[in-house]
């Protein structure tokens, strides 16, 4: 049987993160077969029996992938030393402990993906996978061609070039356009900084898709599993089927 570190068949069991699991131990507070943990300690899972507070935990290792709408004001992260309110807040009752696939910054809302499969989150994350992102871009008045056409041309950012994103007019009414956008990067805040480089004013910024998983109809704030099929295209585009 293979072992595997204490801190570990915690994070893995959905109870805490390896950090908490190590602050755990030293609280006395984890027990393998009736006596108090030591840090770094190895254990035989199926074999060791592991008690938190006097539970015993049973890892599963099976993964869990949901799509989440994150509303505007929630961070995408577990926690915040801000004490503002994280997409953890609204994945509690998945039953296992989840991690965001990427980001989405708090000011902006919609898809957002969270598992526990840290292989495919890493491949997902990694630019070389090339995942399309599709955003609903709302800004102030009429958006013109020429300033459509400088949102799609290689925009340099923060000193790098970025690769160029497509755009489709989605509404234009006299006082806002909502603009649909594609992109291939991920950069921090990217589509926001590309807009105020085109002097456009954001009011509302929305992924709608990642490739061709789409948010359809959940309701803002909630969250649901992945179909076996949206699972299946996400390992498939990361060449891990």
């Amino acid at each position: 049987m293979d072992e595997t570190r204490i801190h570990k068949y915690l994070s893995d069991s959905g109870i805490m993160s390896r950090r908490a699991a190590e602050e755990a131990v030293r609280r006395g507070e984890i027990k393998v077969n009736g006596a108090d943990a030591v840090i770094g300690q190895k254990i035989i899972p199926g074999k060791d029996r592991v008690e938190y507070k006097g539970k015993e935990i049973i890892a599963d290792n099976s993964h869990v992938y949901i799509m989440l709408n994150k509303p505007v004001g929630y961070v995408t992260t577990l926690s915040d030393e801000k004490g503002r309110p994280c997409v953890r807040d609204l994945t509690e009752d998945v039953g296992v402990r989840v991690y965001p696939v990427g980001r989405l910054d708090i000011d902006s809302e919609g898809l957002l993906l969270l598992t526990n499969d840290g292989e495919l989150a890493n491949r997902l994350t990694h630019p070389k996978h090339g995942i399309a992102k599709y955003y609903n871009v709302t800004v102030k008045g009429q958006v013109t061609m020429e300033e459509r056409r400088k949102l799609a041309s290689a925009l340099v950012i923060d000193g790098y070039k970025i690769r160029p994103v497509q755009n489709t007019v989605v509404t234009m009414k006299p006082d806002y356009t909502t603009l649909k956008m594609e992109l291939y990067e991920g950069r921090n805040r990217q589509i926001r900084k590309m807009c105020e480089m085109c002097g456009l004013e954001v009011i509302k910024l929305r992924r709608v898709a990642i490739g061709n998983i789409s948010i359809g109809n959940l309701k803002l704030g909630s969250w649901r599993y992945l179909t076996k099929a949206q699972t299946d295209y996400l390992k498939t585009v990361c060449k891990m089927k």
